[in-house]
């Protein structure tokens, strides 16, 4: 019997993966466990600098390589591996490495993880801003949370962001989608077709032990990449707004934000005496998840589907976050936690939850049910390698049926591959 090859596959990532720095690093991970299952070669490269919080990989046996922007040496690189598959994390490096892969290795399937549409991201920031700005004293962001999908296609689409993104994803064969309404989004407005696109959300293994009950637990958590403008507003939000008021209902509250890559504007936050704790990076982000009694999450803007309420759940931590925070997260079912639009309901609810025992055990169950039926790793990985598979044997008329994206990669890699080669050429002379 003659062995087959294994499958070898190329990661060319924008960074390298830092899954207890941010939840697209953690997504990043399940995707190349689930590659590790079926006993695929993985590659990981990246012409980041290494982060300070870098996974090892090749404890994982996943090799890792630097790779250069605008160097040939790649394309020599890529033809001596001959992936069968290349995953691009971020659009970004589509646009960098794209033309490359497919001049050197033209029969691999070029994937997309897109981690979330950063274009929608960056255009409600962009209306965050604007709503700020003509309603300055307002603090209930209703309005703001209530647009539909033509609003959002609206603003996005005379952005040069939305079509640099929009066009990656239609240069490659599939792209990985964290949230299904980024799906609608994509497949009802910008009429991308859904054989592009792939349901990914982050793949994890639901809780079976019993979680540490609400007398064990105590004070309030907030928890994110202090990089992510996401979360930077939010922290800002809960010092100047929320908390202030959740502490004159909670005199002895206290409130532990914890962040990777923690700026200097944030530790100036630090007030013990308001109770108002900055505590840096979170060594074991699970461990303090599990000791609090409440996970807020005061996002006012954003995008995909959002790592830390997982790990509440995950660790049986209720949550209490806006319509952007549950955005895409959630089902038909209870919500495990309160969702509100404003600061005064959102301190109000978180409150309220952190004194109520029966609603917080119930939130706790709630949050096990929703990653049993919406997260499970069991499903969604090999959901994951079959889409990738199928498309692999129908390769020919997959990409014949995305005419749009041939003549995507027949006009922009031109371009692309000018410059890159003009910028080589460049370096060398300086």
């Amino acid at each position: 019997m003659i062995n087959q090859p294994s499958t070898q596959v190329l990661v060319i990532g924008y960074v390298w993966p830092e899954p207890r720095s941010s939840a697209a690093g953690g997504h990043m991970m399940q995707i190349l466990e689930t590659f590790l299952t079926q006993g695929w070669d993985i590659t990981f490269s990246s012409p980041a600098a290494l982060g300070e919080h870098k996974a090892d990989l090749s404890t994982l046996g996943i090799a890792e390589c630097a790779i250069e922007l605008n160097n040939s040496s790649f394309d020599d690189f890529i033809r001596e591996l001959a992936p069968d598959i290349v995953l691009f994390d971020r659009f970004m490096m589509e646009e960098q490495f794209g033309w490359r892969v497919e001049k050197c290795c033209p029969d691999a399937l070029r994937v997309l993880e897109t981690s979330d549409l950063q274009s929608l991201r960056d255009a409600r920031h962009q209306r965050f801003k604007d709503h700020v700005k003509t309603h300055p004293d307002s603090d209930d962001f209703a309005a703001l949370f209530a647009p539909d999908l033509g609003d959002e296609f609206q603003r996005m689409a005379d952005t040069d962001l939305a079509k640099r993104e929009i066009a990656a994803i239609y240069r490659c064969d599939i792209s990985l989608m964290i949230s299904d309404l980024e799906i609608r989004l994509l497949t009802e407005q910008f009429n991308v077709p859904a054989a592009l696109l792939h349901w990914c959300p982050l793949m994890m293994q639901p809780p079976t032990a019993a979680f540490a009950p609400f007398e064990d637990r105590a004070h309030f958590l907030s928890i994110g990449n202090f990089r992510h403008a996401p979360n930077w507003d939010a922290v800002l939000w809960m010092k100047n707004s929320l908390w202030p008021l959740i502490r004159q209902q909670l005199p002895g509250a206290q409130l532990h934000v914890y962040g990777a890559y923690t700026p200097p504007k944030a530790t100036a936050l630090h007030n013990p005496a308001q109770g108002f704790h900055v505590m840096n990076w979170a060594e074991d982000a699970l461990q303090v998840m599990s000791a609090a009694r409440i996970c807020l999450a005061p996002l006012r803007f954003g995008a995909g589907i959002k790592g830390k309420l997982a790990d509440a759940m995950l660790c049986g931590t209720p949550n209490v976050t806006t319509p952007i925070g549950a955005e895409a997260m959630g089902d038909e079912q209870p919500w495990p936690g309160m969702i509100e639009h404003g600061a005064q309901a959102l301190a109000a609810a978180a409150v309220a939850l952190y004194q109520d025992r029966e609603r917080w055990t119930q939130a706790q169950e709630q949050g096990r049910q929703l990653l049993a039926r919406r997260y499970d790793q069991r499903i969604l990985g090999p959901a994951l390698v079959q889409c990738l598979e199928n498309c692999r044997i129908h390769l020919a008329s997959h990409r014949r049926n995305n005419f749009t994206g041939s003549m995507l990669r027949h006009h922009a890699h031109k371009s692309t591959q000018y410059m890159s080669q003009w910028i080589e050429a460049k370096n060398r002379t300086v």
